[in-house]
């Protein structure tokens, strides 16, 4: 079987965090943010696909990871005022880094290969 893409990672992040967010209650400013930075992530990865340039590719790529760091920030706050467990917050924040140290390698193998 082969690994998972980042843009499958990403749209798995997004379901599992809306149905998490679809559950709290009372904490709609973080969720609305989360909501938006994890949605983010698979959207750029989604449109540098179709990137106009080598330099397009890597700008959409860095958003995604800018939105994966936010994700991770978000999803610490939401652990730190009890709106989910421990092991959603491991869970989900387990995928969130492995989603980006995809992106971080993705960029640094175009950047690499743009540097040539």
């Amino acid at each position: 079987m082969s690994e998972k893409t980042i843009k499958e990672l990403a749209v798995e992040l997004t379901i599992e965090i809306t149905n998490i967010c679809d559950i709290i209650n009372n904490r709609k400013v973080y969720t609305n943010q989360i909501m938006r930075s994890c949605s983010s992530i698979g959207a750029n990865v989604h449109e540098a696909k179709y990137a106009q340039s080598r330099a397009d590719f890597i700008h959409k790529m860095e958003i995604a990871l800018k939105e994966c760091y936010e994700t991770e920030y978000w999803l610490e706050i939401l652990f730190g005022v009890n709106a989910i467990n421990e092991k959603t917050f491991v869970d989900i924040n387990n995928k969130c880094g492995k989603i980006r140290r995809k992106l971080i390698a993705s960029i640094t193998t175009v950047k690499k290969a743009t540097a040539i």
